[in-house]
């Protein structure tokens, strides 16, 4: 008799019932390697016996046949008793041996792609009949029992699980056990938390009385925003195209501060149907332009402000080429994130080794619901997404002249790189590019002398003879509360404003507008950014 250390179980017999047959055939083999009898139902079992593994049916084992469509297969005591008995107890071991039950040493199940079904827009009958009932009983019944038996939820696992029956001459051990126990509740906890938001979406609760939240491990990071603090990123469902599931193509390993500036640089630049670059620093836009193409794009984006450039984070919405890879690379960036990269962008790129070169294969809708989840002390603080867009359409004329066909663009352009701009934001833009950017100041007037002052500092280190917010327009994210803002802007040469409307004051602030021949428009909407 193999002998085995205390607190490890010799696997004498294995239920497998999985959906997704990544690496079932090495298991399968594996198992048979150490002589463990397996038990298994329907495309499992004939997966299983194709690469010459021994199969018990479980209806056979059980005397009881898969019924009702394959609802009912592996609920049942024979079952379910094999998997909570415990080995340890007297009375257990008796009952089980009354009612002809064998001890199940290791469960290796995976769910009913439910959430695939979802995300591949599947009907209401064909969702429901992808959750999966037997395999979560299954899954918490061997966790329960996990100092007895081994449960199994994830391919990647595998090769662990094998490993570990090789070692042990077809054993395995408690922290093995008591690992791949926890793995287990987690995935059923995360798979529920799929159904329950799906049935939310389905009875149209955007705030469901008890709200799940669930992630999958995509990689420990290094440390936090601050090296004293540890992190890590999820991705979560439904997926988006975005930082979280980038291919990184080269580079250094991402930080946490590089994944949060690079998020908000790629959800900028999918705002835009031209060629667009935004350069972010710390969160905010420090230039952003749309052009023809994207070197041009990438020539008024560095121009607003070649110093915060440094070390910053650039986003693309096309796929990047050699000589827009060329014109980045002059500087040190951290991070490029596009769509795609041909192949003389990626040599350009190669040349760079701690650049990181992030691909996404698609850009995110901007326009598409979804919910953010900021967690606060004792809770969490939940809304939808910003998704308000405004155009030409929507823009009511307060003053007594009307914006220009040209002002209108760069009102347009600046209203949409204000929405991501740290609030209190004031953006100054001129042929579709920002010339100045003011981000998160506490007062309104200050973000608007900052941003000027920016923008003239600029026009001075290029030997430009006047500030380059002569001539541009402005966007202020949420109503100018005094007319001192607005005249602060004027005064560096704005021509034009976007803003939402709505201060006590607004009287005054178009009086203030008018006065210098100034045109504004409103919104009635609103993009604080905290």
């Amino acid at each position: 008799m193999t002998k085995i250390a205390m607190n490890d179980v010799l696997v004498r017999r294995a239920l497998i019932s999985v959906s997704d047959k990544t690496g079932l055939a090495e298991l399968g083999r594996a198992l048979a390697r150490h002589k463990i009898e397996v038990l298994s139902t329907g495309g499992t079992a004939a997966a299983l016996k194709a690469a010459g593994v021994t199969v018990i049916e479980v209806g056979t084992y059980t005397g009881f046949p898969e019924m009702l469509d394959g609802r009912v297969k592996t609920l049942h005591p024979k079952i379910h008793g094999g998997l909570l008995g415990r080995r340890d107890l007297a009375a257990h071991r008796e009952q089980m041996d009354a009612h002809g039950i064998l001890p199940i040493d290791l469960v290796v199940v995976n769910l009913y792609p439910f959430e695939a079904t979802v995300a591949k827009g599947a009907d209401f009958d064909e969702t429901i009949e992808n959750i999966d009932i037997g395999g979560p009983s299954l899954i918490r019944a061997a966790a329960k029992n996990h100092d007895f038996v081994a449960v199994v939820t994830d391919p990647a696992d595998y090769a662990d699980l094998i490993a570990a029956l090789d070692a042990k001459n077809g054993a395995t051990d408690l922290a093995l056990r008591r690992r791949l126990a926890g793995a287990a509740y987690a995935r059923t906890a995360a798979y529920d938390a799929a159904i329950g938001s799906w049935f939310a979406g389905q009875l149209g609760e955007t705030y469901p009385k008890r709200l799940t939240v669930a992630g999958t491990l995509a990689q420990t990071l290094r440390y936090g925003e601050n090296p004293h603090q540890s992190a890590a990123l999820y991705t979560a469902e439904p997926a988006r195209p975005g930082v979280a599931r980038a291919r990184q193509v080269q580079g250094k390993e991402l930080s946490y501060n590089n994944i949060n500036d690079t998020d908000a640089a790629f959800e900028l630049v999918a705002e835009f149907a031209e060629p667009a670059i935004a350069i972010i620093k710390h969160a905010n836009p420090c230039g952003v332009a749309i052009s023809s193409g994207l070197a041009d794009a990438w020539a008024k984006a560095f121009a607003c402000d070649t110093v915060s450039a440094f070390g910053g984070i650039v986003a693309a919405n096309r796929a990047l080429d050699g000589a827009t890879a060329k014109a980045i690379t002059q500087i040190f960036v951290e991070v490029v994130i596009a769509p795609d990269a041909d192949a003389d962008a990626l040599a350009v790129f190669a040349a760079k080794k701690n650049l990181r070169l992030l691909l996404t294969g698609a850009l995110p809708d901007p326009a598409a619901p979804g919910l953010t989840v900021r967690s606060l002390a004792g809770g969490l603080l939940v809304q939808s997404r910003d998704a308000g867009r405004i155009a030409r359409a929507d823009l009511t004329t307060v003053s007594k002249r009307a914006p220009t066909v040209a002002e209108t663009a760069d009102l347009l352009f600046a209203w949409t790189v204000a929405k991501h701009v740290k609030s209190n934001a004031i953006v100054y833009a001129k042929g579709g590019a920002t010339v100045g950017v003011g981000a998160g100041q506490m007062s309104r007037v200050d973000s608007a002398r900052i941003a000027a002052m920016k923008a003239a500092d600029q026009a001075r280190a290029a030997g430009e003879a006047e500030p380059r917010t002569r001539g541009s327009v402005v966007a202020s994210d949420a109503f100018f509360p005094f007319p001192d803002g607005l005249i602060a802007c004027a005064e560096a040469g704005a021509t034009a404003f976007i803003q939402p409307g709505g201060s006590m004051r607004d009287a005054e602030v178009i009086a203030a507008a008018d006065a210098r021949n100034c045109a504004m428009v409103t919104t009635g909407m609103r993009h604080f950014r905290h």
